[in-house]
């Protein structure tokens, strides 16, 4: 069983950079070194002494450190995923008859949600190889047809369905399409008999996920939420849905009930409501609690949304509440500079862009407003600590965030140039 402190292969194994790797704990024990050591110890199965071990004994610690059993099968599960992942038909066909073993074992070895080789093969829409390997008797179809689904394989996940002897649909066939916020897949799973509420009219659909993953595809979460409704659910109708929605027309009706919509702040359950399932993990970067609309626009990249609450005559400083312990009063330009857009942006290797810090600088926000901060990142990045951030401008928010891959440089140089200063 993998511990906390095992580490965890990669979704596409290097098994070059594997190799370098064992090379580089064999020398590192050989020089002593008290980490590598204990690394050995730890996960090779017999008492070897660092200075009499080989480098099969340092390959065989590293794939125990990886939860894989031994180093052989870790160069078989490298060469099957890289095959996978090349459309390499007579490959995987000769490992998995070599091998017949992993035709139902993970494709990494290790638990995890890309599956066995069908349904690894689904995530990247490998047509061939899935009817291959259903061929050879692999059993993970549902688990396939839901990674597809999850992934966009739109057609993967059909052909998938159609190979089935009793076609089925996974447990929960609307929750992987909602983290990835894929409208095709959710679009499919509705048309093959998902439904989004039991026959007690109780909820189905992952409203909670929709809303909390952390995933930004404004268009598709659209586009989902809608789907939801067409097939029978009722959302709220509060200003924070209709912005999840993205309906400005819903909008536009709550600012004729409410005038003071545009200075109205939002508690996180309003934003997040419990009794759409939401919780305490939802994926933002910074803090929503207490925060106008247009933060949160900032934070779910909803620019048109953004466009239409300021041309309504929004100010563009409206500050989020301040807690019992000073966080808060941070205007929606810190929310530019540090967001989950923005880890998209840096993750993926995206355009460099900083729109959103554009349309509120152009509109007259303060680059030198001061605010105080923290923020504890969602369990899903790894790191749980709470830092705080007093006294900060927008730019220092940005220089001192723990994480960079949240934080955009181009907004910082956009407020840089606007006089913006730490």
């Amino acid at each position: 069983m993998m511990s906390e402190n095992d580490a965890r292969l990669p979704v596409r194994p290097n098994l070059q950079q594997l190799k370098n790797q064992a090379k580089e704990l064999l020398r590192a024990i050989r020089n002593g070194d008290s980490a590598a050591i204990e690394k050995f110890k730890k996960y090779h199965p017999e008492p070897i002494e660092p200075a009499q071990a080989k480098l099969a004994d340092a390959q065989l610690a590293l794939a125990r450190s990886y939860s894989v059993p031994s180093w052989p099968r870790l160069v078989i599960a490298c060469q099957l995923v890289d095959a996978i992942w090349k459309d390499d038909l007579e490959t995987v066909r000769a490992l998995v008859m070599k091998h017949p073993h992993i035709l139902h074992e993970q494709a990494l070895v290790r638990d995890g949600n890309w599956g066995p080789p069908m349904s690894y093969a689904a995530n990247l829409g490998r047509d061939r190889i899935i009817k291959m390997l259903h061929e050879f008797g692999a059993k993970d179809h549902i688990h396939a047809l839901d990674r597809a689904a999850l992934q966009s394989q739109i057609e993967t996940a059909r052909m998938l369905y159609s190979l089935m002897d009793t076609p089925r649909l996974p447990e929960h066939p609307l929750r992987d399409p909602a983290y990835t916020l894929s409208a095709a897949g959710t679009a499919l799973m509705l048309e093959l008999g998902a439904q989004v509420k039991d026959s007690h009219g109780n909820r189905l659909a992952p409203v909670d996920i929709v809303l909390e993953t952390d995933s930004r595809k404004p268009t598709e979460k659209h586009q989902i939420l809608e789907m939801y409704v067409q097939h029978g659910l009722e959302l709220p109708d509060t200003p924070t849905i209709a912005l999840h929605r993205g309906r400005i027309d819903l909008l536009e009706k709550h600012l004729r009930r409410n005038p003071n919509l545009l200075r109205q702040t939002f508690t996180y359950e309003e934003i997040y409501p419990p009794e759409l399932g939401c919780g305490e993990f939802a994926t933002y970067a910074t803090e929503l609690h207490g925060t106008t609309l247009l933060h949160m626009c900032a934070d779910y990249d909803e620019i048109e949304i953004a466009r239409w609450l300021l041309d309504q005559g929004m100010d563009v400083n409206a500050k989020a509440a301040v807690d019992s312990e000073g966080f808060g009063g941070h205007t929606a330009l810190f929310s530019t500079v540090v967001s989950q857009p923005n880890f998209w942006m840096n993750h993926m290797g995206k355009p460099q862009v900083a729109p959103f810090t554009k349309l509120l600088l152009d509109h007259g926000a303060d680059p030198n407003v001061r605010a105080s901060l923290r923020k504890k990142l969602h369990p899903g990045y790894g790191e749980e600590m709470m830092h705080e951030y007093r006294d900060v401008t927008p730019l220092s928010w940005g220089r001192r965030f723990h994480r960079k891959i949240f934080v955009s440089e181009p907004a910082m140089q956009l407020i840089n140039e606007s006089g913006g200063h730490e």
